[in-house]
């Protein structure tokens, strides 16, 4: 195995949890790290160097992107009850934050886990997502007020449209 595939395969628990906690969905998640995985490794000729992690997460984000333009022009079916509604304690915070997560607008939900949970720096980010440093600033900004805000039981602010 040559060591851009060994690289490739050394990322894949880091993909999968990224996935997982971007699509909220475990089987849109395998999907999404194989979709990715299957580009990586067609198109290793394509890449010229540098970091492959950064490469890996750009892949993923735009593919999840794309589902998401996918998924919206489809109907979306909301479950009628939900089977945890006695869980207690850590099981409940899990669900608060995940809640609070799932509220979040998409770029600022993936700022925030890229930096939170796979631990990358402001600018692997915005290498990642395309845009300039002070805008993934501002958006794990925002990001981490909406979610303190959720969490802490009060009501999202508005953005005020002049």
């Amino acid at each position: 195995m040559n060591a851009f595939r060994q690289s490739v395969e050394t990322m894949i628990p880091a993909l999968r949890r990224y996935a997982r906690a971007l699509a909220r969905d475990m089987d849109a998640a395998d999907e999404l790290v194989q979709d990715t995985l299957v580009r990586a490794l067609r198109s290793e000729r394509l890449f010229l160097g540098g970091d492959i992690r950064s490469w890996l997460y750009t892949i993923l984000t735009n593919l999840n992107k794309n589902r998401r333009r996918s998924l919206a022009r489809r109907p979306h079916f909301m479950p009628l009850h939900d089977d945890n509604a006695d869980a207690s304690g850590t099981e409940a915070e899990g669900r608060d934050i995940e809640r609070a997560l799932a509220t979040l607008v998409e770029e600022q939900r993936a700022a925030l886990l890229l930096v939170v949970l796979e631990g990358m720096s402001y600018r692997e980010v915005a290498d990642i997502q395309g845009v300039p440093i002070g805008t993934v600033m501002s958006r794990l900004a925002r990001a981490r007020a909406h979610v303190r805000a959720v969490l802490e039981g009060e009501r999202p602010a508005l953005r005020r449209v002049k």
